[in-house]
C-alpha cells in the first residue's frame, strides 16, 4: 500500500487508502503501545466507503503511541502511529497529541499534559490539549481534530469557513457551535450536501449548487430521550451502519424521489431459466435475467442510466451500463458493481453476482468494486415482500427493486390462467426523470421479461 511519509521517522501518518479517499473510520487497533511489530504487520482496521481496509506497518519497531480510538474519523495525512526511537518527545516531534484514553477508556491512547493554564480552555480536542504547533494543515482546510470535524458535520457546519480560536488557530467545538448560532457557517444541510439554488439551469433538470456560504443555518434537531426499560442494549452508530446512514440521508435530502410499480408475468421466463440452468449445469436465479432486461431498457431510455453532479449543475449520461447490486450482509448493506454489465450474457452476469456477493459478505471486496455504478437493482424478493419504495443510490437517478415471485392469476388471450408474477418497483429522481419516462422504462423491462425472455440470454453489446 503506497503511503505518504512524515518528516519525523518515528511517525507513521495515515496513508492514502484508495483513490478519492480523504478520511477513514478507525474500526479497531490490532496492536497496543509497547508491542514489537514487524514490517507489513497489520496495525489497524479502517473503513472507507463501506470497504474494510487493513493498514500495515511500514517498518519494524516498537509502538509508542496510537493516535485515535475506535469510531474516530481520521484524515489522510494525520499521524496514526508513533514508534519508539531517536528524537521522540511527548509529541514525537510532530506537534500532535494522541487522543486521550479518557474518551473511550481503552488502552493505547494517552493524554498530553501542559504546564499552561490555557489548557483549561477548549483547544479543539475531546479531552486534554495539544501542543502549540498546528494539528494538520492542507490548503483551504481548517485545523481541527476528527472529533470536532464530526461535530461540525453532524450540525451541518462547513468547518472550513469557521474562524478558529484554539491554539494555533484550531477550530474548537465552541467555535463550531458559535458559528452555527451566528448563521455564518456555510451550512450544507447536515450531511455535506450543498443546498440547491432556484436559479434556472437552461433546461438540464438539475439546479446548480448555491455559491452562498452565509445562508442561515437550521437549528439542530432537539434530542428526544428514548425510554429505557429493562436492560437496554446500546450499539455505537459507526462503521458500515454510519456510512449507510450518511449515504441514505444524502439521497433523501438531494434526490426528489417518485415511485412507479407493476408486475411482470414471468411464466415463460421461468421456463427459459430452467432450460438454461439444465443446459449449463449452473444454478440460475431470476436476477440475471432482470439485469439483462434492465441493460436493454437503459439503452432505449438513457436518461435513467445517468448520475447527477449537483456541484456543477450537470446530468451525466453514461454510454455503458455499470449495475450496482444491493447485497445484504451481516455488516450492513453493500452495493457491489458489475462494470459493463451490458457486455455480459445472462450466465456471465450470474457468475459475477455470486462472486461479488461472496466477497461483500466476507468483507474481502476491493473498494473499487463498490464504486462507479450507473443504475442499481435491489433484489428484496429474495427474502420476502412484493413491492417496495427503494432509496436511490445517489448520485444515480434511478433504482429498481425486484419483489418475490409468486403464483397468481394472469389473463392471456381473454382467458384466466395461473402464472408466475414478479413485482417490480422503480424509484427515480424527478429532477432528472419525468414520471411518464419512468413508467415507459418500467413497461419496457416488463415487456422484455414477459414476452421475449429468450433474447435476454445474449449480451446487449455485440448481440
Amino acid at each position: 500500500m503506497p503511503h505518504q511519509t512524515s518528516s519525523d521517522p518515528t511517525v507513521f501518518i495515515l496513508p492514502d487508502l484508495g483513490e478519492g479517499v480523504h478520511e477513514a473510520e478507525l474500526i479497531a487497533w490490532k496492536v497496543a503501545p509497547g508491542d514489537t511489530v514487524e514490517e507489513h504487520q497489520t496495525l489497524a482496521e479502517m473503513e472507507t466507503d463501506k470497504a474494510l481496509v487493513e493498514v500495515p506497518s511500514p517498518r519494524a519497531g516498537v509502538i509508542a503511541t496510537l493516535n485515535g480510538a475506535a469510531g474516530d474519523i481520521l484524515n489522510v495525512g494525520e499521524p496514526l502511529v508513533t514508534y519508539e526511537g531517536a528524537g521522540e518527545t511527548g509529541t514525537s516531534g510532530t506537534g500532535v497529541s494522541p487522543v486521550s484514553s479518557a474518551k473511550t477508556g481503552k488502552p493505547g491512547t494517552s493524554p498530553v499534559k501542559s504546564n499552561s493554564a490555557e489548557t483549561h480552555e477548549d483547544a479543539g480536542t475531546v479531552v486534554g490539549a495539544v501542543s502549540n504547533e498546528p494539528l494538520f494543515k492542507s490548503d483551504g482546510k481548517a485545523l481541527a481534530t476528527p472529533a470536532v470535524r464530526r461535530i461540525a458535520r453532524d450540525l451541518g457546519v462547513n468547518i472550513n469557513t469557521v474562524q478558529g480560536t484554539g491554539l494555533a488557530g484550531r477550530v474548537t467545538e465552541k467555535d463550531v457551535r458559535a458559528a452555527l448560532a451566528g448563521g455564518g457557517t456555510g451550512n450544507t444541510g447536515g450531511m455535506g450536501v450543498s443546498p440547491v439554488s432556484r436559479t434556472n439551469t437552461g433546461g438540464t433538470g438539475v439546479s446548480p449548487v448555491s455559491s452562498s456560504t452565509n445562508a442561515a443555518a437550521a437549528p439542530p434537531a432537539p434530542r428526544i430521550p428514548a425510554p429505557v426499560i429493562g436492560e437496554t442494549q446500546r450499539i455505537p452508530f459507526r462503521g458500515t451502519r454510519r456510512k449507510i446512514a450518511e449515504r441514505l440521508r444524502q439521497s433523501i435530502d438531494t434526490a426528489v424521489h417518485f415511485n412507479v410499480m407493476d408486475e411482470a408475468d414471468v411464466s415463460d421466463l421461468d421456463r427459459v431459466r430452467k432450460q438454461t440452468a439444465r443446459a449449463s449445469g449452473e444454478k440460475l436465479s431470476y436476477l440475471p435475467f432482470v439485469m439483462s432486461a434492465v441493460c436493454r431498457a437503459l439503452k432505449e431510455f438513457p436518461s435513467l442510466n445517468a448520475t447527477v453532479d449537483d456541484a456543477a449543475g450537470e446530468i451525466l449520461r453514461h454510454p455503458a451500463v455499470h449495475l450496482g447490486i444491493a447485497t445484504d450482509t451481516e455488516h450492513g448493506l453493500n452495493v457491489p458493481v458489475i462494470a459493463d454489465a451490458d457486455a455480459l450474457g445472462v450466465l456471465e452476469i450470474g457468475r459475477h453476482v455470486a462472486q461479488l456477493a461472496q466477497m461483500a459478505r466476507s468483507r474481502t471486496i476491493p473498494r473499487e468494486r463498490l464504486m462507479g455504478s450507473t443504475f442499481t437493482i435491489s433484489n428484496v424478493g429474495s427474502y420476502a415482500g412484493r413491492f417496495a419504495t427503494p432509496v436511490i443510490n445517489y448520485p444515480e437517478v434511478a433504482i429498481l427493486a425486484v419483489g418475490r415471485v409468486r403464483e397468481g392469476v394472469v389473463v392471456r388471450d381473454g382467458g384466466l390462467f395461473v402464472g408466475k408474477l414478479m413485482p417490480l418497483s422503480l424509484a427515480c429522481d424527478h429532477r432528472v426523470v419525468d414520471g411518464a419516462e419512468g413508467a415507459r422504462f418500467l413497461q419496457r423491462v416488463i415487456d422484455l421479461l414477459q414476452h421475449t425472455p429468450d433474447t435476454l440470454l445474449a449480451p446487449v453489446r455485440g448481440s
